[in-house]
């Protein structure tokens, strides 16, 4: 039963960063004997692409507008690496769940995680200093980190920590979403006030 919360959790820290859960999870089974990862994840080819790739993510998720191109090139590729993730840990502890049903949990959870992360990019980088984004960018590292090495300890913990930072950020979602409409809306309001006034007017 311990791969259900982890398939979760691991779901929802792909979806921020797939790179850093591939390359932690694989270092934490062959170097930490962790028994609930997956073999295939401990090899060296995998351990040394993912590695690759998660510096190259710590790069450009740090750049203004650069990160949020990244996010949208990862929308296929975040989604697919929890899926499989979740089907490599399943098929690793078969009494839990089926690994079309991991797949589908872990995949279904880091594209949701993906979509809250990408839209809160997003509405960072309306702010021009850089300070923001590579802020934001180092608390997901830290937050990705922090959970997925709890959950292959302590695997419900982890999980009920990736589903209260789930609901956290759709309501920073939400928050973000209204806000900018009601800004819209007011910039609108103005443009159409100041068009109202005849040219001659004063």
């Amino acid at each position: 039963m311990n791969a259900i919360p982890l398939i979760f959790t691991s779901g929802w820290a792909s979806g921020v960063n797939a790179y850093a859960v591939v390359l932690l999870l694989g270092l934490l089974g062959r170097f930490g004997d962790a028994g609930s990862v997956p073999p295939v994840l401990e090899r060296t080819d995998v351990l040394v692409a993912a590695g690759v790739l998660f510096l190259c993510e710590a790069v450009f998720d740090k750049i203004p507008y650069v990160d949020s191109v990244w996010d949208a090139i990862h929308t296929v590729i975040r989604p697919i690496a929890g899926a499989t993730v979740g089907a490599l840990l399943a098929s690793h502890d078969p009494g839990s769940l089926g690994e079309v049903a991991a797949g589908a949990v872990g995949g279904t959870t880091a594209l949701v995680s993906h979509g809250i992360k990408a839209s809160l990019r997003m509405a960072v980088n309306t702010s021009p200093e850089p300070a923001s984004n590579i802020a934001i960018s180092l608390l997901e590292d830290l937050s990705v980190a922090g959970l997925v090495v709890l959950a292959v300890f302590h695997p419900w913990i982890a999980a009920t920590g990736a589903a209260v930072l789930l609901v956290l950020g759709g309501l920073l979602v939400w928050f973000a979403v209204t806000r900018i409409r009601r800004f819209l809306q007011r910039r609108r309001e103005r443009r159409a006030a100041r068009g109202g006034v005849p040219v001659g007017a004063g």
